[in-house]
């Protein structure tokens, strides 16, 4: 079983991760791989975080890792707020704050249009990958539904009425751009999990 440590504690995305990856391999959190550090995400890009965040981890253990930085880019606040999405409303990372905030910056903008975008950063053996995965949709008036987690309350994907907050983690995989990112990961785990087997030297 292929193991590989994920640079976070959010139990969320543990756990869609595990769902979508399914058997064959292991994936461990940083409190079960027994890491105990906060990485900082100091770029402006999306794919300069998730890259500190896989690098940090593969320094400390030299272990497959992966590390992921999502941001919900907003057309009328110019991409905002973008990397700053887990602490938009300042540095105690509340959604229901980062939420209000929002929506009181596009109060009276009717252009509500925003998308979700993730990259993944992936070490394997010491070489580093990165997977993209966006979902277009756009930014309710208010919150909508208990489920999910950071602004999934306000954020309605293309092709649904619902938001990702009322949707089952099934439900919300079918539009969701961190699966679409760990989709194309794990494709490219399972065909060089293959090539590995077939010859080992690689």
């Amino acid at each position: 079983m292929q193991k590989l440590i994920f640079a976070t504690n959010n139990r969320n995305k543990v756990d869609e991760i595990r769902a979508a990856l399914g058997q064959g391999f292991e994936i461990m959190s940083l409190e079960e791989a027994g890491i105990d550090i906060d990485i900082e995400e100091p770029h402006g890009s999306l794919e300069a975080n998730a890259r500190e965040k896989s690098s940090a981890i593969y320094k400390l253990r030299a272990m497959d890792c992966f590390g992921e930085d999502t941001g919900l880019e907003v057309e009328a606040l110019n991409g905002e707020p973008g990397v700053k999405s887990a602490r938009y409303a300042g540095e105690q990372r509340s959604s229901e704050r980062n939420i209000e905030k929002l929506l009181q910056e596009l109060n009276g903008k009717t252009n509500r249009n925003a998308r979700f975008r993730t990259i993944i950063s992936l070490i394997l053996r010491g070489d580093e990958y990165q997977f993209e995965g966006i979902c277009e949709g756009t930014i309710l008036q208010e919150p909508a539904g208990s489920g999910g987690f950071g602004y999934d309350p306000v954020f309605m994907p293309l092709g649904s009425t619902r938001s990702f907050a009322q949707m089952e983690l099934e439900e919300k995989n079918l539009f969701s751009h961190r699966r679409m990112a760990m989709d194309k990961m794990i494709s490219f785990l399972k065909k060089n999990s293959l090539t590995r087997e077939a010859d080992p030297q690689k």
